[in-house]
């Protein structure tokens, strides 16, 4: 028999986080999280995340072990404020039996017709930043420390399930020696100077710091016509850059701003972390802060993490700067390969960006949907009432 618990307390939360661990124990591909920095995440008092979202940690039991877990999830701003009756679900793993995948999706189901939600969709976060999608193709390279991985019955399962494709992720990679400088290097000069463009690059981690807010507002506006996009409000601003930019290398994020110092565009390039964190395992102690710092300065891979340019110059061949400045500071770290992290299959102006490097798509994952036709069958009833 198959029960389905909340993970409330401080044990259970730890439980749920190191589930993976034990389904993954030994896999070569599967990256794990920092514990700590999982638990921090699902603290209520810590990320801002929960102030406009909810979220319910559900635990799936057999004979007192514990065989699946997931995060079902409603972020308000979007049902609120853009009118999209969605709810997810994310960080869900399972062992190899579909009917604790179903045991626990229908407890994600009975929070969403409780809500009057429409659909489920999943596995996602609770915003753009976070992690999304079950691998569906490509289970022969190892993940990252910005995407899940799971094993391949995890789509069997939604589909038999009666879920369906809702987006198509692309993961692609290129070989660093692939990249022809001479196609963009031109291309940046005569658009620097058509538009009075700078770049800005950086050697210190303070002194990206009076530019994050500036660049997260550009984010939202980057992205604000993806159908799935959330907007990162002011405390998410905070959160996030604490706990990301001191992480990241300083010489890999990129700053473009226009005469006025208005910033324009901006990208940010991580170091793998995928093998340093396989061997610290879930802890930064005692020597799993090593491993991550070593790969901060020497890995040899990078994942192109975010990019983001403003409507107003999107289609004005400022890709051409962004990738100059890269270029530069990778040829002299001597990068071997670069990632990308999953893009939308539909997003072809992002595609667009990357044609001159012989990109090769090594991964595919989905999100899939479900509608709750009790919700959507009550909804109608009441109209058809008034």
């Amino acid at each position: 028999m198959i029960t389905i618990t909340e993970a409330l307390t401080k044990k259970q939360m730890r439980e749920f986080v190191k589930f993976p661990f034990s389904l993954y124990k030994g896999h070569p591909y599967w990256v794990p999280p920092i514990i700590a920095d999982e638990l921090e995440s699902f603290d209520r008092e810590k990320n801002p995340a929960f102030d406009s979202a909810e979220a319910h940690f559900l635990l799936a039991y057999r004979d007192g072990r514990i065989v699946g877990r997931l995060a079902a999830i409603v972020n308000w701003d979007e049902v609120r404020v853009q009118g999209k009756k969605k709810m997810r679900f994310g960080w869900w793993d399972v062992i190899d039996d579909i009917e604790v995948t179903k045991a626990l999706l229908e407890k994600v189901e009975a929070i969403g017709r409780k809500h009057h939600l429409d659909h489920i969709e999943g596995p996602m976060g609770f915003s753009n930043l976070d992690k999304v999608g079950v691998v569906t193709e490509g289970f022969d390279s190892i993940g990252s420390m910005i995407t899940w991985y799971n094993y391949p019955y995890y789509k069997d399962h939604l589909e038999q399930l009666g879920f369906v494709k809702e987006k198509e992720y692309l993961e692609n990679k290129f070989y660093f020696r692939s990249i022809q400088p001479e196609i963009f290097a031109k291309a940046a000069e005569l658009i620097k100077k058509r538009y009075t463009l700078t770049p800005v690059n950086f050697t210190k981690t303070q002194d990206i710091l009076p530019y994050v807010d500036e660049m997260f507002d550009l984010f939202n506006t980057s992205y604000e016509r993806l159908s799935s996009f959330v907007a990162i409000n002011e405390k998410q601003k905070a959160y996030f850059k604490r706990k990301y930019i001191s992480f990241i290398n300083p010489e890999y994020i990129k700053f473009i701003v226009d005469k006025d110092g208005k910033m324009i565009a901006f990208s940010i390039v991580m170091p793998s972390f995928a093998k340093a964190l396989k061997k610290a395992n879930g802890r930064l102690f005692p020597f799993g802060l090593f491993h991550l710092l070593n790969a901060r300065k020497n890995s040899k891979e990078v994942l192109f993490y975010l990019i983001g340019i403003h409507p107003d110059y999107q289609n004005r061949g400022v890709t051409a700067i962004i990738f100059e400045e890269f270029h530069n500071t990778l040829a002299a770290k001597g990068t071997e390969e670069c990632i990308r992290t999953p893009e939308l299959e539909d997003n072809h102006a992002i595609h667009n960006i990357w044609k001159h490097f012989d990109p090769v798509v090594f991964r595919r994952r989905r999100t899939y949907m479900k509608e709750l036709e009790e919700a959507r069958s009550e909804e109608q009833g009441a109209r058809s009432k008034q």
